[in-house]
């Protein structure tokens, strides 16, 4: 993302896994630690992919620790695609390495990675350790079993989005009473748009 981001490598379950941190300013307190879930690895996804990048700059904004990570079988990462089953065990072993005890923990995931999110959301708020909160931006509602989420989570699609229809995500978040952020005339990748969908994020985390 800068000059300053930090690439290491992990213990993960397929293998090592590739992470990218970056830090807020050094004269800002770090609030939290954020892990941040890129779009589909088999249609170029990774964790440098511009939406899953805005969302570790909104989180450093926000005075989180923002930590991107490649699913097996991307980048450095290894192991092999394992059809978004494994790439949920991969989350879970990247929170399990940077989260720590006495900081909230965030989650954020564009597309695919809105869908591993919510699924690691809820297994770790099955195991008595849930995520403080969660941004899911274009959730991958058609293709992808996008679990419930809590009641204060931000979601955000875009009115024309051509690859997760905006009616999927309705129909996804009506029977959980859960409010969706449309924003009209935008399509999936958010082209063109990624500043204003930063500070929507932004407004609605202090809300």
């Amino acid at each position: 993302m800068n000059s300053n981001t930090l690439r290491q490598s992990i213990p993960g379950p397929a293998g090592a896994i590739e992470i990218a941190i970056d830090l807020p300013p050094a004269d800002t307190p770090v609030r939290g630690v954020a892990v941040i879930c890129h779009p589909h690895p088999q249609h170029g996804g990774t964790m440098d992919n511009k939406v899953a990048q805005m969302l570790a700059r909104t989180f450093v904004q926000l005075g989180y620790r923002a930590v991107r990570f490649n699913f097996r079988g991307t980048g450095a990462s290894e192991g092999h695609w394992d059809e978004g089953r494994g790439e949920i065990d991969d989350a879970l072993a990247v929170i399990a390495a940077q989260r720590e005890p006495a900081l909230p923990l965030a989650l954020g995931g564009f597309s695919f990675g809105a869908y591993v999110t919510s699924q690691a959301a809820k297994r770790l708020a099955d195991t008595g350790a849930p995520a403080e909160r969660l941004v899911l931006v274009g959730p991958a509602t058609q293709n992808f079993e996008v679990a419930p989420v809590p009641a204060d989570t931000i979601v955000v699609h875009g009115e024309v989005d051509d690859v997760v229809p905006l009616t999927a995500t309705l129909n996804w978040a009506r029977p959980q009473h859960l409010p969706v952020i449309v924003m009209p005339g935008v399509g999936h990748f958010f082209h063109g748009q990624l500043t204003l969908l930063k500070s929507i994020i932004v407004r609605n985390w202090h809300r």
